[in-house]
């Protein structure tokens, strides 16, 4: 094979592998509508910052009391008790509602892609269109797990790992099998 249809067919590949994740995202975005922070934690033109934990909590806010409160400072200066996240409860829903999305996102993300890496493996005919199958599932296992590696515990981890271990090793086991095969099967 020479140089430039080597290119060409390497071209293919990272192409069918780069749109095909694009249009898993795209399509996915369009279908799942992720969570806008804007929906939870509303954007007041004029906001009324409470002076009191009280008033703070009353608000949904999250009420910080200043460590440094009461000691000695400097004339002239006042010294603030603490302060009001008024944001607080809003952002802890928000950010619970885009954990959910994200797992849900990965879920979707690992299934498309187990599906194009065993499509890919199975399509003998044409070694661009394996590669591009193959590398575009393996790219969307990826693109899940960078996603959602940081909202996931440890043991969400761990299956993780090895759901994706197990189907790469089924595929090499049904695809790679390296025992000696009787002379009709060789190629």
């Amino acid at each position: 094979m020479n140089t430039s249809n080597r290119i060409g067919r390497w071209s293919v590949i990272l192409g069918i592998m780069i749109v095909l994740n694009l249009f898993f995202n795209y399509a996915l975005s369009l279908a799942y509508k992720s969570p806008q922070y804007e929906n939870f934690c509303k954007s007041e033109q004029v906001v009324n910052i409470p002076e009191t934990q009280s008033t703070c909590v009353a608000q949904g806010g999250q009420w910080t009391t200043n460590p440094g409160y009461g000691k000695p400072v400097p004339a002239g200066f006042t010294e603030p008790r603490g302060y009001c996240d008024l944001q607080y409860s809003c952002r802890q829903e928000f950010d619970a509602a885009n954990k959910s999305y994200n797992r849900n996102v990965f879920i979707v993300l690992v299934v498309l892609g187990a599906f194009s890496v065993a499509a890919g493996n199975f399509f003998a005919g044409n070694t661009v269109i394996t590669g591009g199958l193959s590398l575009a599932g393996l790219l969307s296992f990826l693109v899940a797990s960078v996603r959602y590696w940081g909202s996931a515990d440890n043991w969400a981890r761990v299956v993780i790992l090895a759901i994706a271990l197990s189907i790469l090793f089924w595929i090499a086991m049904k695809k790679f099998n390296d025992r000696i095969r009787p002379e009709t099967d060789r190629v």
